[in-house]
């Protein structure tokens, strides 16, 4: 026990180990933070399964089945294959109404999307293909729509199709292209340009994205939510985001992409090339609170450093188990603030566990150093770098660069206080006088 108090170089390398030993209980938290963020979005796919998922709408498509050929074990064999055909010009108008739906304490975006959907088709060509004409079915063709979540389908689907009007049906014949979505089968010839509308009354969740199928394709979004995040491949021609919602217009064309017109076969460019928009939260709190997790060695090693530059220049020798306590302090901000955050506006939450952690450090600091001075320069500090953490979460993009030039600043102030001291005395002198 007189080496501990004595010996500088004891209590330097304790403080490193307690500050290490720390880590353990930090990394622990950030699972802890990661499980919470997990069981949120559990519940949000859980919500999705029912109400429906995000969406994605692809089409609409024609296809044409044809006999293919080939040589079985003894004797020539013959399956069906199908030729896939886009149409020249696609037009989506939509607008989404958005919903927060909760379970417990977790919430998720939901939304309805009334969408409007024309263009037409040129008259089919066949002798593109390397495939007998007459091999063609053209009786047995079918137009295809593919939505990825049937679930959030509301309500009945007429295609009208020229002057005809279809019931669409659940179900595509092929998954060459889309795994899930709607058809219909009207009598189609090789001589005719075909006109095409239909409405769609369309639940889902997240976000809503299109492929560019048509040779040009225009989609048009609006809604009263205030954070979208345009995604996928394309970015919208024109947008408009205000505090009445946003306003958004894509413009893609078929050179844009990389996949043609017309083909045989699979093709999964069709569904993987997309765009859309998603409805975020304002603030993902776990997200904010997992970025402040990964300072806590920052916070710990700072504030460690703080204590002992005061048993430094005050001669006060500070217990390993009181720096064990003011460590486990440090942390328990991290538990206060996740939970705190689950119920109110992360910037809120994190003023009530900043100001708890700084006042309970503050008041044992004082119990410990009997020092009004020293518990105040405590005080500050803590302040100063709970106030630093804070506008780092706010600037993303600059927080290396700010986190940087803060630890520069400190290593700066450290060397300056000490610059003063021999340290090959002090410790040759506390080593003497613990022997």
């Amino acid at each position: 026990m007189k080496n501990l108090r004595k010996s500088l170089g004891t209590r330097l390398f304790i403080i490193a180990f307690l500050t290490l030993i720390l880590l353990i209980p930090s990394l622990l938290i950030q699972g802890l933070i990661s499980e919470r963020e997990y069981r949120r979005d559990s519940v949000a796919n859980e919500i999705s399964q029912k109400w429906g998922d995000e969406q994605v709408v692809v089409g609409p498509i024609i296809s044409v089945p044809y006999r293919y050929y080939f040589n079985g074990e003894d004797k020539v064999e013959q399956t069906i294959r199908y030729a896939h055909f886009l149409p020249e010009n696609l037009n989506v108008e939509g607008a989404i109404t958005p919903e927060i739906r909760y379970r417990g304490i977790y919430k998720v975006i939901v939304y309805n999307s009334s969408l409007s959907v024309s263009g037409n088709f040129p008259a089919i060509d066949l002798s593109g293909f390397k495939v007998p004409v007459e091999d063609f079915l053209i009786e047995d063709a079918f137009v295809s729509v593919g939505i990825s979540d049937m679930t959030g389908i509301k309500d009945f689907v007429n295609i009208t199709w020229n002057e005809s009007e279809f019931l669409a049906n659940p179900g595509i014949e092929s998954n060459d292209v889309l795994a899930s979505g709607i058809s219909i089968a009207p009598d189609l010839t090789t001589g005719e340009a075909y006109d095409f509308s239909f409405d769609l009354n369309l639940n889902g969740s997240t976000g809503l994205h299109f492929s560019p199928v048509g040779k040009q394709t225009n989609v048009a979004l609006k809604s009263e939510w205030l954070n979208p995040s345009f995604t996928g491949n394309f970015l919208p021609a024109e947008r408009e985001v205000t505090d009445a919602g946003f306003d958004s217009e894509w413009n893609v064309l078929h050179l844009n992409r990389n996949f043609a017109q017309q083909w045989q076969g699979p093709n999964q460019e069709v569904t993987n090339t997309l765009f859309g928009v998603e409805l975020l939260l304002a603030v993902d709190e776990y997200q904010k609170t997992m970025r402040t997790a990964k300072y806590a060695i920052m916070f710990i090693s700072l504030t460690f450093l703080t204590f002992f530059m005061i048993e430094l220049l005050s001669k006060k020798i500070i217990h390993p188990i009181q720096y064990l306590l003011i460590g486990f302090a440090l942390l328990i901000f991290y538990t206060l603030l996740l939970s705190i955050s689950e119920y109110v506006v992360f910037q809120l939450a994190y003023v009530i566990a900043a100001a708890a952690i700084i006042g309970l450090i503050t008041i044992y600091s004082y119990s410990v150093l009997s020092d009004k001075l020293k518990s105040g320069i405590i005080f500050g500090v803590l302040i100063i770098l709970y106030g630093y953490l804070y506008i780092l979460l706010q600037l993303q993009d600059y927080a290396l660069l700010l986190g940087s030039l803060g630890l520069f600043v400190v290593l700066s102030v450290v060397m300056y206080l000490t610059r003063n001291i021999n340290w090959f005395e002090i410790m040759s002198t506390e080593d003497e006088a613990a022997t």
